[in-house]
C-alpha cells in the first residue's frame, strides 16, 4: 500500500471515530437524558416541604390530637465557615461538646457529604427558632425546616390515638415510599390511618451556582412541588367520656368499653394503667420507662387482654337454651348454696330458692345456669355430648366469641373458645360430659374474651339480638367507612327472645334487696346490668359488669372490667354506672360515688412481674 493509500486509510479511520463520538454524544445528550438530568441535579438543591398531618377529632369536633409547628435546623457542612458556637449552643440550650463532636464528624466523612444539607437538630420549638430567626446572619451554612409535631388538647385516649417514631431502615425497607427523617404512625389510630394522615411531602427547588452557592429558586418556581396536608379524621370517641373514664380507672387495672349500640360506634374505649399523653408527645423520651413500666400501659387491654367473662356470660347460656326450647322464663330450679352432683359442686351465693329466669339473672344464681347449660348440651335432640357441645359453641360464637370481631382498632385479639378436640385431649377422646365443661355454663373455664366483646354483648343484647362491629373511625359525608360496619350481625337467637333476660337485668338493677347491683341505679333512669366476679388463679377474683340505658331505644352500653377488685358489685359496677349516668345526663350528681370510685387505688391487688 502506498502513502496516498495509507493517509487515506487514516483520514476515513479518524472520520470514523469522530463519527462515532458524536453520535455518542448525541445519544448521551439528547436521546438518553440521564447523565443530562444527573449534571442538572448537581446544580440543583431540593428543599423538602413537610404537610402538616391531619387532626384527630371527637365525635362532637373536639381536637383530640392537633398540629404544633417545630423546626428542624438543617446544616451545609461545606457551606459553613467559622461562627460563634457559644451564641449557637445558647440559643439552643446545647452543650459546646455536642457540636465540636458534630464538627469531628462533618470533617471526617467530608467527602461522602460533599454538598448535602444534614439535619442537626430534630423538632425546636417556635421559640427557640425564633430567636435562631432573628440572628441567622451570624450562621452561615445553617438553616430551618418547619414541619409539625402532635399536641393533645384533651390529655386523654393516649392508648387509642397512639404515637408517632421516626422510621428506622428496617421500616424504609419494607416502605420506600419514606425517607430517613420521615415520622410515621406506629400505634393506635396514627398507624391505623397512617395513609390518610400522613398527608404528601412536596419542595422547593433551588439553583446553584458554580461555586455550589444557593442563588435562586429553578426556573421561578415552575417546577416546585406544594405539600399536601393530611386527611383529618373524625373519630367516634366522645371526648368528655373518654376522659372521664379515664379518671375514674384512675391507679386501677383494666378497661371501660362503651358502645352506641344503634351503629357500634365506640364512645369510650380505656385501658388502665394506659399512656399519657405528654409521654406520647415526648415518645423518645419515655419509652424506655414505658417499656420497663410493670403495668404494660402500651398494652391495650380492651381490646387485647382475653379474660373469663365470669357471670355476665349467664346472659349467652340463657338466651341459647331459650332459643334451644330446654327451658323457659317461668321454669324453676333449686339452689342449695350451689350446684351439686355427686363430688362435683359449683358454689354460690346466699339467695332465695327456687327461681325463675328473671331472679336466676337478677341475683345471679349459678345452680340455675348449671341446670340450664347441662340440658343445652344433653339436649336429646342431639346424638351425643360432642354434638350438643358442637351446636353451643355455634349460638357462642354467632355473638362475637372465640373470634376477633373485625374493628378497626389495631391489635384486636378474638379470645378464646374451647374445642372438642381440646377437651379430647383433657379427657380422653369422646369420655367428657357436660359436667366435665360445667364451668362453662357460669363464663369460666377455658373461655376468655376481651372487654370489647363484653360491650359488644350489652349492645347485642340492648339491640335485641344484632350488633354492628364495633368501630373508632366515625362516617362522614367526606370520608364514609367500609359498608361492612354499617351491616347486621345477627345472632342465632331469635330476637323475641332477648326481652326475657333483659327483664332480668332490669331487676339486676331496679330489684329487691337480692338484686346484685342495686346500689348502682342512676335516678331517673332505667339501667339494666348484669354483674360478674371472674375467678382469677393468680389472686383476688376480676370484678365485672356489663349495662345499657335507657332499657327502651338504649343510648349506650358499658362493660367494666378491673381486675383483681373483687365483687362485679364492688368496682366495675359503680365504674360503668357512673360512665352511663355522665354521658346521658351530661353531669354527675353522685358526687361520693364518683369520689371515692376516682380517688381509691387498687393497683396493690395485682400481682406484677418487677423488672
Amino acid at each position: 500500500m502506498d502513502v496516498r493509500d495509507r493517509k487515506s486509510v487514516l483520514v476515513l479511520a479518524v472520520c470514523i471515530i469522530f463519527a462515532i463520538l458524536a453520535g455518542w454524544l448525541f445519544y448521551l445528550q439528547v436521546i438518553n437524558t440521564r447523565y443530562r438530568v444527573i449534571a442538572e441535579n448537581n446544580a440543583l438543591k431540593y428543599e423538602i416541604r413537610y404537610p402538616a398531618r391531619g387532626l384527630l377529632k371527637d365525635r362532637n369536633g373536639n381536637i383530640l390530637v392537633g398540629n404544633r409547628i417545630v423546626y428542624d435546623i438543617m446544616v451545609t457542612p461545606r457551606d459553613m465557615p467559622p461562627f460563634d458556637t457559644v451564641e449557637f449552643c445558647t440559643i439552643f440550650g446545647l452543650d459546646t461538646a455536642f457540636m465540636h463532636a458534630k464538627f469531628r464528624e462533618y470533617r471526617l466523612y467530608r467527602s461522602r457529604i460533599g454538598y448535602q444539607t444534614l439535619t442537626l437538630l430534630k423538632q425546636v420549638p417556635a421559640e427557640q427558632y425564633h430567636v435562631f430567626a432573628e440572628k441567622s446572619f451570624m450562621f452561615p451554612g445553617f438553616s430551618a425546616t418547619p414541619r409539625t409535631t402532635r399536641t393533645y388538647p384533651y390529655q386523654a385516649a393516649g392508648n387509642l390515638v397512639g404515637y408517632l417514631s421516626e422510621v428506622d431502615a428496617a421500616f424504609i425497607r419494607d416502605h420506600p415510599e419514606y425517607r430517613s427523617g420521615d415520622y410515621s404512625g406506629r400505634t393506635g389510630m396514627e398507624e391505623a390511618y397512617e395513609m390518610q394522615l400522613r398527608g404528601e411531602k412536596g419542595y422547593s427547588i433551588y439553583l446553584r451556582d458554580v461555586h455550589n452557592r444557593v442563588r435562586e429558586h429553578y426556573m421561578n418556581g415552575k417546577y416546585d412541588l406544594q405539600a399536601v396536608a393530611g386527611e383529618d379524621i373524625t373519630m367516634t370517641i366522645d371526648g368528655d367520656l373518654q376522659a372521664y373514664g379515664e379518671k375514674l380507672m384512675n391507679r386501677k387495672v383494666g378497661s371501660v368499653v362503651a358502645i352506641e349500640p344503634s351503629t357500634g360506634e365506640i364512645l369510650a374505649m380505656v385501658s388502665s394503667p394506659g399512656i399519657k399523653t405528654e409521654q406520647l408527645a415526648e415518645i423518645g423520651r419515655y419509652y424506655d420507662q414505658i417499656m420497663k413500666d410493670p403495668y404494660r400501659p402500651m398494652f391495650n387491654r380492651a381490646a387485647m387482654s382475653p379474660q373469663p367473662p365470669g357471670s355476665v356470660f349467664k346472659l349467652v347460656n340463657g338466651l341459647i337454651g331459650l332459643q334451644e326450647g330446654v327451658f323457659t322464663p317461668n321454669t324453676y330450679y333449686p339452689c342449695n348454696s350451689g350446684y351439686s352432683v355427686g363430688k362435683l359442686k359449683v358454689g354460690c351465693h346466699g339467695h332465695s330458692s327456687p327461681l325463675d329466669l328473671d331472679h336466676a339473672l337478677m341475683t345471679s344464681c349459678n345452680s340455675y345456669f348449671c341446670y340450664v347449660f347441662r340440658a343445652i348440651i344433653d339436649n336429646p335432640k342431639y346424638g351425643s355430648t360432642q354434638e350438643g357441645f358442637a351446636h353451643w359453641k355455634q349460638y357462642v360464637e354467632s355473638f362475637g366469641f372465640g373470634h376477633k370481631l373485625g374493628t378497626d382498632i389495631p391489635g384486636e385479639q378474638g379470645g378464646t373458645l374451647p374445642s372438642a378436640e381440646r377437651y379430647d385431649r383433657m379427657h380422653g377422646k369422646n369420655r367428657w360430659r357436660s359436667l366435665s365443661i360445667i364451668s362453662l355454663s357460669i363464663g369460666q373455664g377455658e373461655i376468655g374474651c376481651t372487654p370489647l366483646h363484653l360491650a359488644n354483648l350489652a349492645a347485642t343484647v340492648a339491640n335485641r339480638g344484632y350488633y354492628y362491629i364495633p368501630h373508632i373511625r366515625k362516617s362522614t359525608p367526606e370520608s364514609p367507612i367500609d359498608s361492612r360496619y354499617m351491616k347486621r350481625q345477627y345472632t342465632m337467637v331469635d330476637t323475641s327472645l332477648f326481652c326475657e333476660v333483659i327483664e332480668g337485668m332490669r331487676l339486676a338493677v331496679h330489684g329487691g334487696p337480692e338484686a346484685t347491683a342495686r346500689s348502682v341505679a342512676i335516678p331517673g333512669i332505667t339501667m339494666c346490668g348484669k354483674t360478674g366476679t371472674a375467678q382469677n388463679p393468680h389472686g383476688d377474683e376480676h370484678s365485672v359488669f356489663i349495662c345499657f340505658a335507657p332499657k327502651d331505644n338504649p343510648q349506650i352500653a358499658v362493660a367494666a372490667y378491673v381486675e383483681n377488685a373483687g365483687f362485679g358489685s364492688a368496682w366495675a359496677a359503680p365504674i360503668a354506672s357512673l360512665m352511663v349516668e355522665r354521658y346521658l345526663n351530661g353531669k354527675v350528681e353522685r358526687k361520693d360515688l364518683e369520689q371515692r370510685i376516682s380517688s381509691t387505688s387498687l393497683l396493690h391487688k395485682v400481682r406484677v412481674r418487677r423488672r
